[in-house]
C-alpha cells in the first residue's frame, strides 16, 4: 500500500478534470484518470508521466454503476487505497425546453446526476471498508443555483448534485468521510464553447470579474484546496469557484 494520496478523477480527459488530475499529479499525488474518451484520457495521463507524476487510465461510462464500481476496484488493486473522488464528468445540451428531446434529457441526467451518484456510493463504500477518512468532491454549477434558458435538464442534473452532496455529507460524516461540491461558473471548457454559437459565452462573460471565462486551471486549484486536510471544517458545502457569476446580479 502507498503511503501517498490516491485521486480518482472522472472526467479526466479534457477542461476541469484534466488540470484538475494534472493539479494532484504536480503535487505528489496518484491518479487515476476516468473518462469515456480513452484517447484523450491516455493523453492526459501521458502528459502526467511526462511531467514525472504517477497515473493510470481507466475507461469509464459514469453512467453505469457497475463500471464506476470497478473503478474504484482498479484504483484500489493498483494503488491499494483512495482518498480522493472527484465527481466531475458531465455533458450539456442547448434546446428549447419545449423542444427537449427526451432522449438528451435523460442522457444529461444518466452522466450529470446519476454518475455523480454512482461515484458518491462506490467511492463511499471503498473507503468506509478500507477505514479511510477520505473525501468526496463533487462538480455542481451555478447553473445549480440560477437558471438559464436551453438547458432545463442541466438545470436539473446540477441541481441534484447540490442536495446529494448536502445528504451524503450527513449520512457519511459518521465514517470521517467529508463530501462536498465545487461550483463552478463560466469556464473555458468544451462544454461552454459549445454553447458559443448560441452567444451565451459573450453573455456569461459579461456577468463575471474581468469579463473573462474561468480557466479550468482555477478551478483545479480550488478542488485541490478543498481536498486538504487544512479544509477539514468544510463539509456538506458548495464552493462557489464562480469569479462571482452567482453574487454579481
Amino acid at each position: 500500500m502507498t503511503d501517498k494520496r490516491v485521486a480518482v478523477i472522472t472526467g479526466g480527459a479534457s477542461g476541469i478534470g484534466k488540470q484538475t488530475a494534472i493539479k494532484f499529479a504536480s503535487k505528489g499525488d496518484q491518479v487515476v484518470v476516468a473518462d469515456f474518451n480513452q484517447q484523450l484520457g491516455e493523453e492526459t495521463v501521458a502528459q502526467i508521466i511526462k511531467d514525472g507524476g504517477e497515473a493510470i487510465f481507466v475507461k469509464t461510462d459514469v453512467s453505469k454503476y457497475e463500471e464506476v464500481e470497478a473503478l474504484v476496484e482498479k484504483t484500489v488493486a493498483t494503488y491499494g487505497r483512495i482518498d480522493v473522488m472527484f465527481n466531475n464528468a458531465g455533458i450539456g445540451r442547448v434546446t428549447p425546453v419545449l423542444d427537449q428531446d427526451l432522449k438528451d434529457y435523460h442522457s444529461v441526467i444518466n452522466v450529470n446526476q446519476h454518475g455523480v451518484a454512482h461515484g458518491i456510493i462506490a467511492a463511499g463504500k471503498k473507503m468506509r471498508e478500507l477505514g479511510i477518512k477520505g473525501v468526496i468532491i463533487n462538480t455542481a454549477s451555478v447553473f445549480g443555483f440560477l437558471a438559464s434558458p436551453g438547458t432545463f435538464a442541466y438545470h436539473a442534473s446540477k441541481g441534484a448534485v447540490i442536495m446529494m452532496t448536502k445528504s451524503a455529507a450527513l449520512e457519511m460524516s459518521v465514517h470521517g468521510i467529508r463530501v462536498l461540491a465545487v461550483a463552478p461558473g463560466a469556464v473555458d471548457t468544451p462544454i461552454i464553447q459549445g454553447y458559443k454559437d448560441q452567444g451565451m459565452v459573450d453573455q456569461m462573460k459579461s456577468k463575471v470579474m474581468g469579463n473573462k471565462l474561468t480557466l479550468p486551471e482555477q478551478v483545479a486549484d480550488t478542488v485541490y484546496l478543498l481536498s486538504l486536510p487544512e479544509a477539514s471544517a468544510i463539509n456538506g458545502s458548495v464552493v462557489m469557484a464562480d469569479e462571482g457569476y452567482a453574487s454579481f446580479k
